[in-house]
């Protein structure tokens, strides 16, 4: 044929396209196209060369975009024509790699409805196979070793295909084509059953069956899911729930729980169309629902209206649950605030005083990835804790940068890096008090560069010196840029909307370095062009003890209700956060409440919502971070009170929320059921008198605080109703799980502080 009338076009694609059967795509659309050339996986995404005819050419292009299918996604696609070969046949040919930095690593996806049906058919070659998957669906993240993404790269290259599968793999019509993790029960990972020494109870299928009855017998069972061990133990029955929170130490934090279909979500907790969607997705996270009562242990989830609820996240959930039929928890397979556990001598070691039988498998996890945490915050999904199914998350970087790494914060640390226009929040690892946890956090940090072939030339850090994570920030020699704790929350709040300057970015948190010599929390920011400001904060009051404030939120309510009451606050004997002190504790602390000695200046939401839980008698003493809010946010869904609006007046330093009126009001009206609700009222009424003082009409809402969707939702319908534009978090968690986003943006174009 005329060179005039065939041509050769390269073509470069990069975005989630490798892991997801975008070669078989583009081989079975250049064959219906009668198309010749050749596509591979490179270290940047995927790379194919097409010839045939122009108009073959032009549909085959237009096709491109619009026939692929998720989970598969094109980001951005280069185009250029190139010297004819008379190449007619097309073919998957071997990958390469390149080095590039552009690829994106998929997350680990759950079963599609195709291998669903092939598990649970008796006629099927993969009956009751836990391990069933295919280019649509399985393990990703969790198993690649590097990329470009081949079975050789990941943790199936110990597993030889049998004919069967080899076939399936070649077939171009098969969903299986290319698929680098097929298996089946003949040449795949095989499960077995441990007791708690190690001794082997049984195999395979009998491994299932077996572990299904001691689940029903009472029986606590870790399990080897996709990115870690789980522990698994039956939702009803409170006994063995209490066994459970007795030998993980963890007497108050709920439990998630798993279950086996939607019909048994839908009767556990009242789901609306947005949760479902959620709970149905690929990434098949924990979903936060509204509780009905009465339908599982006390225990779950003590005194919070909020039930975690996940499907069946893999075949072997699938089949396990399955033979179960009930509801079961569903928790991290760690003790306390330990890293969850991936191997299996690692896990008898570890979960050995916590786990009855253990679950196991040969296929080996090369990277753990917890749970997400999801919540439907406006009629959106919000995610809150970014790991399986979601992480490796990429995002559009506001601004082109130099390779950097970006360590986060301590608590729910997670490590994000930025290059090649873009930036990818890494998976959750935990909070950084444990040196378990520090290790695995240290492994993050140099795992997932590597994997993206990045290598950092600049670190990114909180510029609070005692966070472990600005530490080992510290050890890499790389230049380093120290972010400010709340203007990381405000830039990784505008990353995740796509908000450009002006932007008024409203930061509410538990704790953060202000720079001044106070812990911040309550702030109000106004980033604008190259600089940014805080314009408004909540009235500072201290906080006795320091840190302890943070576990009792008690001191936080003397702290606050002093600088409402002041020294009257200590005739106040039937108050509940003064009660619950000693008489002679009470004179400590107003001395120390006198003098400011150990008693630091905070203007942090945060700790006034932990206040007002203490003087409603919610929550005293906190077992898990978060707990004195959440409690208090159950309380507001029900009916309100009016309160004492907070004022907004101007200082030397900007405007100031003063919220002692509506304090004196709680103080006055405690013993009504309504009063948690004012309090949100208040405070989004607050929010929104601050935004017509500013004039920015983007507001962002951002920070640990607006987890809270009681506060949110309301926050969000008065700016809609005074003309704002109002947004939340989507993709990157709110909290300190989304701090290493902006400390990347900051570190591609840092912002100057304008001092009031």
């Amino acid at each position: 044929m005329d060179e005039a009338v065939r041509q050769r076009l390269r073509v470069d694609v990069t975005g989630a396209v490798q892991g997801v059967g975008f070669r078989p795509f583009v081989h079975r659309l250049a064959c219906s196209e009668n198309l010749g050339g050749f596509v591979r996986n490179t270290g940047a995404g995927v790379s194919l060369e097409v010839e045939g005819e122009a108009d073959a050419l032009a549909r085959f292009l237009a096709r491109l975009d619009t026939d692929i299918g998720p989970p598969a996604k094109i980001r951005a696609r280069s185009v250029r024509r190139i010297t004819v070969r008379g190449e007619c046949g097309f073919a998957i040919v071997p990958s390469v790699a390149d080095g590039a930095c552009d690829v994106t690593v998929l997350p680990d996806l759950a079963t599609c409805a195709e291998c669903a049906r092939e598990i649970f058919d008796p006629a099927d070659r993969r009956f009751r196979y836990p391990f069933t998957s295919c280019v649509r669906c399985g393990p990703r993240y969790s198993i690649i070793a590097a990329v470009p993404y081949d079975r050789e790269r990941t943790a199936m290259r110990g597993f030889a295909m049998c004919a069967a599968c080899r076939a399936e793999y070649d077939d171009p019509a098969s969903r299986r084509f290319h698929a680098e993790i097929n298996a089946c029960p003949r040449c795949g990972p095989q499960l077995a059953l441990l007791d708690a020494s190690g001794a082997m109870l049984a195999g395979r299928n009998d491994a299932l069956l077996l572990t299904a009855a001691g689940l029903r017998a009472g029986l606590i069972v870790a399990v080897k899911g996709l990115g870690g061990f789980q522990l698994l133990a039956d939702a009803r029955n409170e006994a063995v729930v209490q066994r459970l929170r007795q030998r993980k130490r963890r007497p108050g934090k709920p439990f998630a729980i798993m279950v086996p279909t939607l019909a048994h979500a839908e009767s556990l907790a009242d789901i609306s169309d947005a949760e479902r969607d959620v709970l149905q997705s690929p990434a098949a996270p924990i979903v936060l629902l509204r509780a009905r009562p009465g339908t599982l242990a006390l225990g779950i989830a003590p005194g919070l209206s909020r039930l975690g609820v996940m499907l069946p996240t893999t075949p072997l959930h699938d089949l396990l649950l399955h033979d179960l039929g009930i509801p079961v928890i569903a928790t991290s397979g760690n003790a306390g605030d330990e890293p969850i556990v991936t191997d299996e001598d690692e896990a008898l070691g570890r979960l050995g005083g916590i786990a009855d039988q253990f679950l196991v498998h040969d296929r080996p996890i090369l990277r753990p990835v917890d749970d997400s945490v999801v919540r439907v915050i406006g009629g959106r999904p919000a995610v809150l804790r970014c790991a399986r199914g979601y992480a490796p998350l990429s995002l559009a970087a506001s601004s082109p940068s130099p390779p950097t790494l970006a360590f986060g914060g301590h608590q729910k640390a997670a490590v994000a890096i930025g290059g090649c226009g873009r930036i990818v929040l890494g998976p959750h690892i935990g909070d950084l008090d444990g040196v378990a946890t520090r290790a695995a956090f240290a492994r993050s940090a140099i795992a997932l560069p590597a994997l993206h072939g990045l290598t950092p030339v600049l670190h990114a850090c909180d510029t609070h010196p005692d966070y472990q994570s600005a530490q080992l920030a510290e050890q890499g020699g790389q230049p380093l840029r120290r972010v400010p704790h709340h203007l990381a929350h405000a830039l990784a709040g505008m990353i995740d909307n796509g908000l450009a300057a002006p932007v008024l970015a409203v930061t509410w948190d538990g704790t953060g370095d202000g720079g001044d010599g106070t812990i911040w929390g309550g702030e109000f920011l106004a980033i604008t062009g190259a600089s940014w400001r805080r314009v408004a904060h909540l009235r500072p009051f201290r906080l006795p003890g320091g840190e302890a404030a943070a576990r009792e939120p008690r001191r936080s309510a003397l702290g606050a209700l002093h600088g409402a009451l002041g020294d009257a606050l200590f005739t106040l004997t039937d108050l509940p956060p003064v009660v619950s002190f000693a008489p002679a504790e009470r004179r400590l602390l107003q001395a120390v409440l006198a003098r400011g000695i150990n008693a630091p200046l905070t203007s942090s939401a945060g700790r006034l919502f932990d206040a007002v839980a203490s003087i409603l008698d919610l929550c005293q003493r906190a077992s898990f971070e978060g707990e004195a809010a959440m409690r208090l946010e159950a309380a507001a869904e029900r009916a309100g009170t009016p309160l004492a609006p907070a004022c907004v007046a101007g200082d030397a330093g900007g405007l100031v929320i003063d919220w002692r009126p509506t304090l004196r009001a709680i103080v006055a009206a405690r013993d009504d059921a309504g009063v948690a609700s004012g309090f949100h009222d208040a405070l989004a009424d607050a929010i929104v008198a601050v935004a017509r003082h500013v004039g920015i009409a983007r507001v962002l809402l951002t920070g640990g605080c607006f987890q809270n969707a009681v506060l949110t939702e309301r926050t969000v319908e008065r700016l809609h109703r005074a003309g704002f534009q109002a947004r939340w978090h989507h993709r990157v968690p709110p909290n300190d799980g989304g701090l290493a986003v902006g400390q990347v943006a900051f570190a591609a174009r840092p912002l100057v502080q304008e001092m009031p």
